[in-house]
């Protein structure tokens, strides 16, 4: 199926869907996700990688070495890996980032984007940029007060409007909770992503839960980013074009560690704390980085570079992390 035609049937998706011709915003981003047979993350398409058919590069993208520093902060925070089986939530085909480390671990999970794991009673839970890849929804700050916004899809272009209620009740305790701004701003929050924490960190098992993602809290988002953190990605080309090639494009917004930490503590994990990428393997994989770089080549040294270095992942990415005891 070609472009035109995905981004078509899922209109005509959200048509169906629709009340008044309007579907909340972060129900057209549902679709053009995960949609079956249609959304970005269900169909098989080449997505992480350097290669011009690719749309965007994650950490694991840098290779083995990323899985070395994953598995040294593991073993810093829970002890004894061989006690604890590897939980990978979100991985991409091909990928092989922990190929040199699952054989210290008492063994290796792996799911897709989109998939649900069983998580065994004593884990190290991982997921990279998972949580940004869950639904949001977009609020706008207008006469006075906050609007959800929805999408119109019954004319001849879709539209943002702001919907005269909130699409749920999850939405509207959020829009209660947020303080005042200026006139016209907007604010992207992934809702969704706090429920599927919730899942994830379910049940009784015991362990590390290590999320490697980008985000911000509700204050830095209502002090400079105006226009909002969502962006779609395409071909290694980032773009504010939302509601253009629905089903081809990735949707993805900053994730709100404000609101993602307490549902970490909620869920009996101490020590709970978002830090950069950069001083996250600093201090809890110091000695694994230095030892790669004695041992290794400028190829190594290049990938320590591009993980801690603030031009690079350290400093654009974060790590929220915690430890549930048995």
């Amino acid at each position: 199926m070609d472009d035109a035609k995905r981004h078509a049937a899922i209109v005509d998706l959200l048509r169906g869907r629709s009340r008044h011709g309007v579907v909340p915003f972060s129900e057209l981003v549902r679709a053009a996700l995960y949609a079956p047979g249609l959304g970005y993350y269900v169909t098989d398409r080449n997505r992480v990688g350097r290669s011009e058919r690719a749309d965007f590069t994650t950490a694991s993208e840098v290779g083995a070495v990323f899985g070395e520093l994953v598995a040294a902060a593991a073993e810093s925070l829970v002890g004894d890996l061989s006690e604890h089986v590897l939980v990978e939530v979100g991985a991409e085909p091909g990928q092989s980032h922990f190929s040199t480390v699952t054989e210290r671990f008492a063994g290796h999970v792996s799911c897709r984007v989109g998939q649900s794991a069983a998580i065994p009673a004593r884990a190290v839970l991982f997921a990279n940029e998972l949580l940004d890849a869950q639904p949001f929804h977009r609020y706008l700050r207008t006469g006075g007060g906050w609007k959800e916004l929805g999408v119109r899809v019954d004319g001849a272009r879709l539209e943002t409007v702001p919907m005269a209620e909130a699409s749920s009740a999850a939405s509207a305790d959020f829009i209660a909770s947020l303080p005042a701004a200026e006139e016209g701003w907007l604010l992207d929050a992934p809702l969704e992503a706090e429920d599927m924490l919730r899942t994830l960190l379910a049940g009784s098992w015991s362990g590390a839960a290590l999320f490697f993602d980008y985000g911000r809290t509700v204050a830095q988002c209502l002090e400079g980013s105006p226009a909002g953190t969502a962006r779609s990605y395409r071909r290694h080309r980032m773009s504010g074009e939302l509601l253009e090639g629905l089903g081809s494009q990735d949707l993805t917004s900053h994730v709100l560690w404000d609101r993602l930490e307490p549902v970490m503590r909620a869920c009996g994990f101490a020590g709970v704390r978002v830090d950069r990428q950069e001083a996250f393997f600093v201090l809890n994989a110091g000695r694994a980085m230095e030892r790669l770089a004695a041992q290794g080549g400028p190829e190594v040294t290049g990938a320590l570079r591009a993980l801690t270095h603030p031009a690079h992942f350290g400093f654009k990415f974060q790590v929220m992390h915690g430890v549930r005891r048995a």
